[in-house]
């Protein structure tokens, strides 16, 4: 006896309407998906100018709280800020001892050395014959450490209890009998001017001598801080004798993408000389 098999199999209506419910599944599910990975995408892109511009605002903020008080200075377009970098600094003798004994910083003639009251910390990082002695920096005529009106190279025999220095007269008395010992000049600028996206930056300058002019980049001494700058403001606001000057650091950061965050972030300034 012979038995016959029957063959079954998809009809074409089956298989269309197989291949609509597939391609509506897929639709749904790459929907579902597509956000997320974009919101993830778009989250990564700003985590990374985030970072970008807080690695560079720290970075400010370190230099901007060692600044020699009142030497902060800012270009008008707001897009250069410069300040005089202190490395150290203590108390100069005014007074001689009871046994009268000591060298005593005398402000009515060229002198050429004072007595240090305690020994000054970290001496080894002050560099002798170039580091400058500056006192009550006021920034003001006559008294301005840009101008080197308050300032004098730090002598070679200088010690942790005595500071020497060639003959030079300081302007004024500081009433706290503070001195301080700068190093360089630090300069901050915010290159825009670049076609490319990338090459638009926040360039840290140092290590370059002391202008009495307004604020320019200098032509030495340039590191890069930050890529991706589409704009920048410094601004300032002075101290006086019942609060410390603020300094406002405004970043914008884009990227190729379209992209970008805002940054900003103030910075308390001593001012005391």
């Amino acid at each position: 006896m012979e038995v016959t098999t029957k063959q079954q199999g998809f009809t074409l209506i089956e298989l269309i309407i197989t291949i609509v419910l597939s391609g509506i599944i897929a639709a749904i599910t790459s929907s579902i998906l597509t956000q997320p990975i974009n919101a993830y995408i778009d989250s990564s892109r700003r985590a990374t100018l985030t970072d970008s511009a807080e690695s560079a605002l720290r970075r400010m903020q370190r230099d901007i709280r060692s600044a020699l008080p009142n030497s902060i200075r800012i270009s008008p377009d707001g897009k250069t800020l410069e300040l005089l970098h202190t490395i150290n600094g203590g108390r100069y003798r005014a007074r001689l001892a009871s046994d009268g004994s000591g060298d005593i910083l005398d402000f009515s003639k060229a002198d050429t050395g004072f007595d240090i009251l305690g020994d000054l910390q970290h001496f080894t990082d002050i560099t002798l014959g170039t580091d400058k002695i500056v006192i009550y920096p006021l920034n003001s005529s006559g008294n301005n450490a840009y101008a080197g009106d308050n300032t004098v190279t730090i002598g070679a025999s200088s010690t942790v209890s005595h500071a020497s220095f060639s003959a030079f007269q300081f302007p004024l008395k500081s009433p706290a009998q503070r001195f301080f010992i700068i190093d360089t000049p630090i300069s901050y600028h915010c290159d825009t001017t670049a076609s490319a996206t990338k090459d638009k930056v926040l360039i840290r300058y140092d290590s370059y001598a002391i202008q009495v002019n307004q604020p320019i980049p200098p032509a030495s001494g340039a590191a890069i801080q930050s890529n991706y700058i589409a704009d920048c403001l410094f601004s300032y606001t002075a101290g006086s004798s019942s609060r410390s000057g603020l300094i406002t650091l405004e970043l914008k950061l884009a990227d190729e993408s379209g992209e970008s965050i805002k940054l900003v972030h103030q910075v308390h300034v001593n001012n005391q000389p």
